[in-house]
């Protein structure tokens, strides 16, 4: 992708005001609709009080290209707050990205059923209970002994589609809810430093650059910010074209952890596709207190 006379990118005003300006309005603008969401496993969280974050596609202005900034485990920023993923949406002619932001509550993220517990609206990926955060294993990639406080509830079912945006074209296309308004007025906080630094990393990368890993990067998913490096980094794979006509019900989870792998035997299970889109593959289902299974769509439900 070059740029073009075409192409244009809006800095968003009021980005020097109060954090919930900042982060929950829109911060860019171009006319070059953001490329499919990639498929990818879950890495396994790296220890208690994570909170998963999706992976994007971001935009750089300087070259006229959308950057895949990985998915990731993130502490929060304070007890008894919950992540809401930033989200592109067409308005007026251009595609205008939209930044996450954490809150007490999970506001409007475009519809998008980014998985593993963000399945378009809210988060079924966990909450927090009397200071500490419950994992739901239906949908997170947990080791056996790694995390403590954890539960496994069926997801809701939601449709899975590859656009990446909300609008449009996209077959995401509802509005926020009034609760959703609310909670986006509520105060909200910025993306944690680890989580800018994140991002400042992967536009480092040509690698994760659109226009040279063609939609499927080579890190998509990182067990924490930053990790670009680490064992357990997920690969952005091909969907496997007889996988693509399967039942909407099978959907995206976590992959296993790596050093368990030998002991628990993987069945791959991929969430369907449209042709050219890819999202994150399905280990088998586990008892309680194991690898999760995780379908970025809830089971009985990408990645």
């Amino acid at each position: 992708m070059t740029p073009t006379a075409t192409q244009r990118t809006l800095l968003a005003v009021g980005l020097a005001l109060s954090p919930l300006a900042a982060w929950s309005q829109v911060s860019v603008s171009v006319t070059i609709a953001p490329p499919p969401l990639p498929f990818y496993a879950q890495p396994p969280i790296p220890g208690d009080g994570y909170i998963w974050t999706p992976g994007y596609w971001a935009w750089d202005p300087n070259t006229g290209d959308y950057i895949w900034v990985p998915g990731t485990w993130v502490m929060p920023p304070g007890e008894g707050l919950l992540w809401t993923p930033g989200y592109w949406g067409w308005v007026n002619g251009g595609y205008m990205w939209h930044r996450g932001y954490w809150g007490h509550h999970v506001g409007y993220y475009g519809g998008i059923n980014y998985g593993y517990g963000y399945i378009g609206s809210g988060y079924a990926g966990g909450h927090w209970d009397r200071g500490r955060f419950r994992y739901n294993t239906a949908v997170n990639n947990i080791p056996s002994g790694r995390v403590h406080d954890v539960y496994r509830a069926p997801v809701p079912q939601r449709p899975l589609h590859p656009e990446s945006f909300n609008g449009g074209p996209s077959h995401y296309r509802g509005g926020p809810t009034a609760s959703e308004r609310r909670f986006e007025a509520a105060p909200h906080r910025e993306p944690t430093p680890e989580q800018v630094e994140h991002e400042r990393h992967s536009f480092a990368m040509p690698e994760q650059r659109m226009n040279n890993n063609h939609g499927r990067p080579p890190t998509a998913a990182t067990p924490r910010p930053g990790g670009f490096d680490d064992a357990q980094v997920e690969h952005g794979r091909e969907v496997p074209q007889a996988r693509m006509r399967e039942v909407p019900e099978q959907r995206m989870r976590p992959a296993p952890d790596r050093h368990m792998q030998a002991e628990r035997p993987r069945q791959e299970v991929v969430r369907p596709a449209d042709p050219g889109m890819a999202r994150p593959e399905v280990p088998e289902a586990r008892p309680h207190g194991q690898p999760g299974e995780h379908r970025g769509r809830p089971e009985g439900d990408r990645r």
